[in-house]
């Protein structure tokens, strides 16, 4: 069944039902147990919490420690107003996450990944297993289904840490009875509860969770975002299935399609792949090996994107299988892959059935990419699609004990460097000086990172940056320089991972070690080429703290977001790869716009498609859109 607005407002009354039962519920935690008021931005000394007990005084802690490791990214003069934002951003966090848990669970019953949990609430199949065992042992029957589900968040960590780790700063807090049973008779009202076996489901609660009124209090107040959660609440619109698949079909589609000279059934899969009735056949080349195709959604949100290319790629992974077994081993190019040439699939498989079990990882690992400056969007994406893997391996009657960890991904959340001194220092103290040298300056370089996110180009310094701190090796970005950094970096990797492992008493140390290895992950994505780049950019005015920085990296597109989004995209293309997008229509014919058109569009890619959308496509966003696809010169 479509999406249709009925569908989507009963969904959107959903959502907002629980965000608002959960954020009461935090603050009041927070208020009452805790002694951390986010309404006044006050918090009471430790001493004055002798109503704890043991488990409440360690995640009081806790809390505390993550308080003071936002605050050393939070700018700011006035202490008192900035302990409020960074109160609030805590119940945000707290109450996004628990609702993603549930929503996650209730998604994964649908695929058979678990047994029923939350359908039946107290009275679901696997709660009922669980209390026999238990007894009484856990309490009363609250404590006890609190406790099972705890047990079904350690599992699910293990292959999705981002959303089911307990100990995130964003998954501390957990609702009383009454307020989880409201929440559960939410979850399972008749007019959504089939919507949980649907992979969209989970990109419309993202779409849904932010208040409507506060993104309009914000563009009253301000006409550019003032800060990265003001750029990504005010550009979150869900992309239509239909201009998904047309976007896709005409970037990852017809780069396959292509290779094969034609002869795939992504041609009739691909509805909306445009081939001229008279186009000639071209001769098919050497097609390449599917785990060396790389493709990116920079602003990937919900990954909606994804979710469809992935089922493209599962039809590539299929046909690349064929063609081995017909044209023999080494058929398959893998040039692109990085470090040794890959195995051919058939050296790398027992057999057929081998290789189509393992495909939903494959996809997870090796190809599908994202990057959002929304770290609620890493949780939603790193899940849809872990969801999608779910829903291959069900369909293919693979049960969930013989489904392979998928692992991390390569989803990533642009997040603020880590910023506390002492913990720097704690770190120096570890490394060589040249080492502890370029880790500071690395941090440097990704200030801004939030707000920026790919747009960051943190790589482009680094050659320089290695040449300034360990010595010369001549103007260009030679081996030498490569070299250094990837030897450098696993040092720096190393010595964070160290200190997350040897602070176990300071929960505040794990959070810094966290921050700095996802910095140096972005910038390892960002030194990669892409064969596809597809996204739903935010547009408009540059952030107010962006903007100086914005126009000197990109004066060519500088003049609106989304023309520096497809700018950028373009850079991290390999030559004839394809960029997909859809933004406002306007930037084709204002003159505002004549620099990009002319030295982006016209001079880095060559325009193969386009399609004029006009108003009403993306949800509730007041603008004229188009979609299009660039091909790299």
């Amino acid at each position: 069944m479509a999406f249709d607005k009925a569908t989507r407002n009963a969904l959107q009354k959903f959502v907002s039902r629980a965000r608002r039962l959960l954020s009461e519920e935090f603050t009041r935690q927070l208020q009452a147990t805790y002694g951390m008021d986010p309404k006044t931005g006050t918090v009471a000394d430790m001493a004055a919490l002798g109503h704890l007990d043991n488990q409440q005084f360690q995640t009081a802690t806790t809390l505390r420690e993550t308080l003071h490791h936002y605050l050393a990214v939070t700018p700011g003069k006035n202490d008192q107003n900035r302990l409020q934002q960074v109160l609030e951003r805590m119940v945000r966090e707290q109450a996004f996450t628990l609702l993603n848990r549930l929503a996650a669970l209730r998604m994964a019953e649908a695929r058979a990944v678990v047994l029923e949990s939350l359908a039946q609430g107290q009275a679901s199949q696997g709660f009922q297993l669980y209390q026999m065992v238990a007894g009484a042992a856990l309490g009363e029957v609250g404590a006890t289904y609190r406790q099972y589900l705890f047990s079904l968040f350690d599992e699910f960590s293990q292959d999705l840490a981002v959303l089911f780790d307990r100990h995130s700063p964003q998954g501390l807090l957990f609702p009383k009875d009454s307020v989880l049973l409201e929440l559960l008779d939410a979850i399972n009202h008749p007019d959504i509860a089939w919507l949980w076996a649907e992979d969209e489901t989970i990109g419309w609660i993202y779409q849904y969770y932010n208040d409507p009124d506060e993104r309009k209090n914000m563009r009253a107040e301000s006409a550019a975002p003032r800060n990265s959660r003001e750029l990504a609440v005010r550009n979150q619109f869900f992309t239509p299935r239909y201009v998904v698949e047309f976007l896709t079909d005409n970037t990852l589609g017809r780069l396959w399609f292509n290779a094969t000279g034609g002869k795939t059934r992504l041609r009739d899969a691909c509805r909306y792949l445009l081939v001229k009735p008279d186009e000639p056949p071209k001769p098919a080349t050497k097609p390449r090996d599917p785990r060396s195709l790389k493709w990116l959604d920079p602003a990937c949100g919900s990954m909606h994107f994804g979710l469809y290319a992935f089922d493209l790629f599962v039809e590539i992974y299929r046909e690349a299988w064929d063609w081995e077994q017909a044209h023999g081993p080494g058929s398959l190019d893998s040039s692109t892959a990085p470090a040794a040439a890959l195995k051919p699939l058939s050296q790398t498989y027992a057999d057929e059935a081998a290789f189509q079990h393992d495909i939903p990882r494959l996809i997870i690992e090796h190809n599908l990419y994202g990057v959002d400056i929304d770290p609620r969007a890493a949780q939603i994406a790193s899940l849809a699609l872990w969801l999608r893997a779910q829903r291959a391996w069900h369909e293919a009657g693979i049960k969930a004990n013989d489904r392979p960890l998928i692992g991390r991904g390569q989803v990533l959340a642009a997040i603020a460097p880590p910023a506390e001194p002492e913990l720097r220092a704690q770190l120096a103290g570890q490394l060589d000086h040249l080492d502890a040298e370029l880790f500071e300056h690395t941090l440097q370089l990704l200030e801004g990172l939030p707000e920026l996110g790919v747009l960051l180009r943190a790589e482009r310094a680094l050659p320089a940056l290695i040449r300034a701190v360990y010595g010369e090796h001549g103007p260009m970005f030679r081996d030498a320089d490569l070299a250094q950094w990837q030897q450098a970096e696993e040092r720096l990797r190393c010595a964070l991972t160290d200190l997350a492992q040897a602070a176990q008493s300071s929960y505040q140390g794990r959070l810094f070690a966290q921050d700095a290895l996802a910095g140096l992950r972005l910038i390892d994505l960002c030194r990669q080429t892409f064969d596809v780049v597809v996204m739903n950019p935010p547009f408009g005015a540059l952030a107010a703290g962006t903007k100086e920085r914005l126009g000197k990296a990109y004066p060519r597109s500088k003049n609106d977001l989304l023309a520096v989004m497809v700018e950028r995209g373009l850079e991290l293309l390999r030559p004839g790869g394809r960029l997909g997008a859809i933004t406002s229509r306007t930037c084709f014919f204002l003159s505002s716009f004549q620099k990009w058109r002319e030295a982006v569009v016209l001079g880095l890619a060559e325009p193969e498609v386009m399609a004029d959308l006009g108003h009403g496509v993306m949800d509730d966003a007041m603008v004229e859109a188009a979609a299009y696809c660039l091909v790299k010169t």
